[in-house]
């Protein structure tokens, strides 16, 4: 089956902003490839719509990836808006994590996009266009105490999302970098979230405080990703889309801050960061 209308692929769709993502576009009539782990929980969140597509994708798998790809322009004949959404977030200090810890984390919010952007490209490539979205956050761009992990793998999607989009905006492809502040989904709840278990008596009162205030905070974001689900769209239309999008108030807070941290540190060691030039004799 192919067509005019716009084909999405969505990543982690039966949760969190997943969901709002994957509403909204099929709301714009766009026919929708819907993935997730679970595909039972996928059909009872969405029903059945002729222009939606529900796939198992274990975005952690390649040969996930591929086959959901397949499937995908087997239905539809084309993918014009790859979102990769699915992540989940590690909290703890970075002593207190496993090793095995650190490495799930970083398969899933970060090698997890790679391997379905990897297996979405050479169609996008074949057909001269498409669009990439992913979704990163406030700790893409600065640290944050207890966010070691999660910063670790949202830092390396945006690095690597940066490199991407100069090699295949050649072939008429975009690429969008989406940082949200706090949004009210399931991110923070136990389906999506795991803490650090190898504790360290050092960190005991800020592990505390720190897990305590998220789980605080779950339910109370102040984000609507109805709304941000909305902004997608409209980005998703413009001729030359945003290669970032700063997503909330919080979140462009935490960019200015950023901003302003750079400019500090770079004057207050301006002349000495410029008198490293080799001098020819």
């Amino acid at each position: 089956m192919t067509g005019n209308k716009k084909v999405w692929f969505i990543t982690g769709a039966g949760r969190g902003m997943g969901v709002e993502f994957t509403k909204s576009a099929l709301a714009q009539g766009f026919q929708v490839v819907a993935t997730g782990r679970n595909t039972e929980k996928l059909v009872k969140v969405f029903g059945e719509d002729e222009n939606l597509l529900v796939l198992r994708l274990d975005v952690t798998n390649l040969s996930d990836a591929k086959e959901a790809v397949k499937a995908a322009i087997n239905k539809f004949g084309k993918i014009d808006v790859l979102v990769n959404n699915a992540a989940n977030f590690f909290g703890g200090y970075f002593e207190e994590f496993t090793p095995e810890q650190i490495e799930s984390q970083l398969r899933t919010n970060l090698l997890g996009p790679m391997n379905v952007t990897r297996a979405v490209l050479p169609e996008m490539r074949k057909k001269r266009s498409g669009h990439i979205i992913s979704i990163s956050s406030g700790a893409g761009l600065t640290g944050f105490e207890f966010n070691s992990a999660y910063a670790a793998s949202k830092f390396g999607l945006e690095g690597w999302m940066e490199s991407l989009q100069p090699e295949i905006s050649p072939f008429g492809i975009n690429t969008t970098i989406i940082n949200p502040g706090m949004f009210r989904t399931e991110f923070l709840t136990e389906d999506s979230s795991t803490y650090a278990d190898h504790i360290i008596e050092d960190y005991s009162a800020r592990r505390e405080r720190n897990q305590g205030s998220y789980k605080a905070q779950n339910g109370k974001q102040a984000g609507d990703s109805t709304k941000l689900a909305e902004v997608l769209i409209q980005i998703s239309n413009e001729e030359i889309p945003p290669r970032r999008f700063i997503a909330g108030a919080d979140a462009i807070g935490i960019a200015e801050q950023k901003i302003a941290d750079l400019q500090k540190q770079i004057n207050a060691y301006r002349e000495i960061s410029m008198s490293l030039a080799h001098e020819e004799t």
